[in-house]
């Protein structure tokens, strides 16, 4: 609000200071009027430096508003992706709702803050200057705002086709970052130089950099002429204004400082009045775009627990069985699994052997509950697991996937992360190497577990390997009911 109120107290300033100029010039230097010109300056120079301590005042405040904000938002983002089901991730247009939500979380919703802080701010500064200039004729602050509705038409139109662009292109964005990905990572150096896929990558992403790079410059272009045709509107209004107000100068209707009045007042209202059409399309544009975070937001799961859970019971003599179980991937007309009816007794090791598109690890993916079927029921000693809750049912599985990820960790928190609600000691975490017969292979990674592990060993003490409280941790290796490897 002062930010507000203070440019228009300058514009009143610069009226009596240059009258008071005036004054003292034609009093030829009189004291008794040299000295208010004086005060009137010191006044103008403490008000510029109020202008310039709300300034740095006002930027710690963005900056720490927009922190906060980010954070936040990035964080809803988050929760919401590790909320979503694997269904999701068998869709395109989960991918494009996740890309724009990510891409313009980092910003949108800073600049959706400060265009209203921007908005409010220069409001009141509009207000101050139409107030200043009513007593000078009642029709000025209506010019200024005429002189800008062709601008306000300009920017709500340009930022509803920029939008609609961007929306448009999501998918060739999201392939420009995928040909990158392909070309600069490790994972993909030794078959993208085995098979010579480098030169069409590329190829491919500068192609779509083309389309991407001439539909920006042809959207910034019809802008760049909309607006020129909007300002020359606004600057016929100013001129025509300030001739007349230089007409009744001549007359003697009104004084220099008069006419430095109404000129400041002019152009600065018309300079804030750009620039509230510019919060107001930034306004209009980012809650456009954060319309896809609110619907990347929305997106509910499919598979959810119910609102009384059982507890999972092992008692039964069958650990796993499939009734009748017919499954169709989302978007998929062809089922994976039809009427698949199996039983598994607890006790038992078995191997699932097929083709490619069998349903092996759709079996799997239903046995985990990344998805319910379509048909039929898949029991957990004798309990349909849609009765159970999810972390539960997942904390009686391990499985070792057919592309494990590997966490850029120590190789001691890549063995607690296999159960980490057990809060594991350095002595179990060590005994889960030893057990899973890593331990050879960390020594010959490293001269010693102090570095890789980021535990320090001593011989002899409760931490060596004979320790009998140690017990094995990693859940895909050992523990569990029921153990799944992929291959």
């Amino acid at each position: 609000m002062l930010q507000g109120v203070l440019p228009a107290a300058g514009v009143y300033l610069t009226r009596a200071l240059v009258n008071s100029v005036v004054t003292a010039i034609q009093s030829g230097g009189d004291p008794e009027t040299i000295r208010p010109a004086l005060l009137l300056a010191v006044l103008m120079g403490v008000l510029l430096a109020g202008l310039e301590l709300l300034r740095g005042l006002s930027n710690w405040v963005r900056t720490a508003l927009s922190e906060q904000v980010r954070d936040d938002i990035t964080d809803r983002i988050h929760q919401q992706s590790l909320a979503v089901d694997l269904a999701f991730y068998d869709l395109p247009e989960y991918y494009d709702h996740q890309y724009r939500a990510s891409r313009e979380a980092s910003y949108r919703p800073v600049a959706l803050l400060e265009s209203v802080g921007t908005l409010l701010q220069n409001g009141i500064t509009l207000a101050a200057m139409m107030i200043v200039l009513i007593p000078y004729g009642w029709w000025l602050p209506l010019v200024l705002l005429a002189s800008t509705l062709p601008a306000l038409y300009v920017v709500l139109r340009n930022a509803r086709r920029r939008y609609a662009w961007q929306r448009e292109m999501t998918t060739s964005e999201r392939r420009t970052w995928y040909y990158n990905w392909l070309i600069t990572t490790r994972e993909n150096a030794a078959e993208v130089r085995l098979f010579d896929l480098g030169q069409q990558f590329r190829s491919n992403y500068q192609e779509l950099r083309a389309q991407l790079r001439e539909g920006q410059l042809a959207i910034v272009r019809q802008e760049g002429l909309s607006e020129l045709l909007a300002a020359a509107i606004a600057l016929l209004a100013v001129g025509g204004t300030m001739l007349l107000m230089l007409w009744r100068v001549l007359q003697g209707i009104l004084t220099l400082g008069d006419m430095a009045l109404i000129y400041q007042a002019f152009t600065q209202g018309q300079s804030l009045m750009r620039t509230l059409l510019q919060s107001v399309g930034q306004i209009y544009g980012n809650s456009l775009f954060l319309g896809d975070l609110f619907d990347f937001l929305a997106l509910e799961p499919g598979v959810r627990d119910p609102k009384e859970p059982e507890s999972i019971s092992t008692l039964e003599d069958t650990a796993i069985e499939f009734r009748n179980v017919s499954f169709s991937y989302p978007g998929s007309l062809k089922s994976s699994l039809h009427e698949f009816n199996l039983s598994i007794p607890t006790g038992k090791t078995i191997a699932i052997v097929g083709s490619n598109g069998a349903g092996k690890s759709t079996f799997v993916k239903l046995l985990c509950r990344f998805y319910d079927p379509v048909e039929g029921t898949v029991e957990l000693f004798g309990q349909d697991m849609r009765n159970l809750e999810q972390n539960d049912l997942r904390r009686h599985m391990s499985v070792l996937f057919q592309t494990p990820v590997q966490f850029n960790t120590t190789t001691a928190e890549n063995i607690a992360l296999g159960n980490l609600a057990a809060d594991p000691s350095e002595q179990e975490i060590k005994a889960a190497a030893y057990f899973a017969g890593a331990d050879d292979v960390i020594e010959r990674l490293h001269d010693g577990y102090d570095a890789l592990l980021g535990i320090w060993f001593v011989d002899g003490t409760d931490l060596s390997w004979e320790n009998g409280d140690a017990l094995p941790l990693r859940r895909a290796l050992l523990s569990g009911p029921i153990v799944v490897l992929m291959n």
